[in-house]
């Protein structure tokens, strides 16, 4: 039996949150989680403006309600209302600045104003925060990564790494579908499967 996981997902717009378009940030990220995890997911999800005192009082609402990852998406790029990396460094214990190289990486492949993207990730309590990118096509990618026409990776994706994160956080076992994405923990720390 797999552990059910509390995911946090955070949709930052502030044209999506007041009803001029619909979201597509939150869809995106339940479709992709869903299809990669093993695991019941507990949904929470909020569709919010790009408000950094917003944002962060989310992030810290969503960590203390024992979600133990948290997705934004939106707001990482240079425009001044552009404000989700911030809100989420305001919140942060510990920096994880691997996950933000490997999106840009990941995000080169196809675009090159990758560059302007300000994508981090931070540990808070025993919770992960990353923020992706704003388009559900770019989610998709940064989170699964890039494969070859036979099927081997080309670019590892930055969900590969984040059961393993939990784990080492103090959050509950995640499984994933290694046909999505093939999670990596170390021989020591694989749990056999139920």
């Amino acid at each position: 039996m797999h552990d059910t996981v509390k995911i946090g997902i955070v949709s930052i717009s502030d044209r999506a949150s007041s009803g001029v378009y619909e979201d597509k940030g939150l869809p995106a990220l339940k479709d992709w989680l869903s299809r990669a995890l093993r695991n019941p997911i507990h949904w929470e999800a909020r569709l919010i403006p790009d408000e950094q005192a917003q944002i962060s009082q989310t992030l810290i609402e969503l960590v203390d309600a024992g979600c133990c990852l948290v997705l934004t998406t939106g707001g990482t790029g240079p425009a001044l209302r552009d404000v989700t990396p911030e809100a989420t460094l305001a919140v942060a214990h510990k920096e994880m600045p691997g996950f933000g190289e490997q999106m840009r990486q990941i995000s080169l492949q196809f675009v090159p104003t990758a560059i302007l993207s300000r994508q981090v990730a931070v540990v808070r309590d025993k919770a992960l925060i990353l923020n992706l990118p704003g388009q559900p096509k770019a989610i998709a990618q940064t989170l699964e990564g890039l494969k070859n026409a036979d099927g081997s990776v080309k670019v590892p994706g930055i969900f590969a790494a984040v059961p393993y994160c939990i784990d080492l956080i103090g959050g509950p076992y995640m499984e994933t579908d290694a046909a999505v994405c093939k999670a990596f923990r170390p021989a020591s720390a694989v749990r056999a499967s139920a």
